[in-house]
């Protein structure tokens, strides 16, 4: 199994092999030629001769967190909502070693991303159904920010105050941002790595933000991601078209922006600990606060 992060999931390649090898047993996949997807958040590991990927959850996520999004993942696939679905087996999430574990479908993917206009139906659906039969945690940036400043142990105290003076500020500025859409259920993370082609459509996943909420905050992450990433203002413009709404027209659109870029931000900072080759990548995106350039390019981590 190669490994392009170091500490896949806040895993050694050990641990990470054992967790695997004891997934593959239980749900009689073949792991033969695993290979590590992604490993800055969870552990994302391709079985391509199973057609199936597996993600093991970030050490230390408790397994009623996971229980909760597999619950809702299975209230979509009932629906017929288009995500990535579960792979047919096993009760899910499996534990194993006290970490939970999911598996799901692999879906051929060709070698361009997903349109952000393409996540817009989607994306519009999941907004509009009902409360689901499963409690999501309500959608709160201030408090995530706030937890992953608490959590960072790579920055210097004056950044460190920097990022608390920011969120104080804008915490003070959220009660005058109107929400015009009504509130539902929410992605919580929907972005161009967070959906894959299916067929001539696309399919959202990674759910573990899954919240209930302001579609606003959906919105904007989408807004910021073409911003902020290298897509041309054309892209972005084509997602509210065919969405329906343009949340930067919104009055209160610079603190939705200013909440939702501090939080990405505080979360890769607060990983940098199992993905010390992001320190230089978060410490240009606090520069670029600190001197108010919002149309500086991120790279991705």
């Amino acid at each position: 199994m190669t490994a392009p992060a170091s500490a896949p999931g806040g895993f050694d390649e050990s641990e990470l092999r054992h967790i695997l090898q004891q997934t593959c047993k239980a749900a009689a996949l073949d792991g033969t030629n695993a290979r590590l997807l992604r490993g800055h958040t969870n552990a994302v590991i391709l079985l391509p001769d199973a057609t199936a990927v597996v993600k093991v959850a970030r050490r230390g996520t408790p397994v009623t967190t996971v229980q909760r999004t597999t619950r809702f993942v299975r209230w979509l696939m009932d629906r017929g909502f288009p995500t990535v679905p579960l792979y047919p087996g096993p009760e899910q999430p499996l534990q194993v070693d006290g970490h939970a574990v999911t598996i799901w479908t692999y879906l051929p993917q060709p070698d361009r991303p997903v349109s952000a206009m393409q996540i817009a139906k989607p994306l519009l659906h999941l907004h509009n159904l009902p409360a689901p039969p499963v409690e999501l945690p309500g959608h709160d940036n201030v408090r995530a920010i706030r937890k992953s400043i608490a959590s960072i142990t790579c920055l210097p105290e004056t950044t460190l105050r920097f990022l608390t003076d920011r969120v104080d500020r804008l915490e003070s500025d959220l009660p005058e941002v109107e929400f015009p859409l009504p509130t539902g259920p929410l992605q919580g993370d929907p972005q161009h790595r967070n959906a894959l082609h299916h067929g001539d459509e696309a399919v959202l996943c990674d759910w573990d933000t899954v919240a209930y909420g302001h579609p606003e905050w959906d919105l904007v992450t989408i807004e910021v991601h073409c911003r902020r990433f290298g897509y041309a203002p054309e892209h972005y413009k084509d997602f509210a078209t065919t969405y329906g709404y343009d949340v930067t027209t919104v009055a209160g659109y610079p603190t939705l922006r200013d909440l939702r870029e501090l939080r990405m931000i505080t979360t890769n900072a607060r990983k940098v600990h199992h993905a010390p080759e992001s320190l230089h990548e978060v410490l240009r995106r606090v520069d670029g606060l600190q001197y108010g350039d919002f149309s500086m390019r991120w790279h991705i981590l």
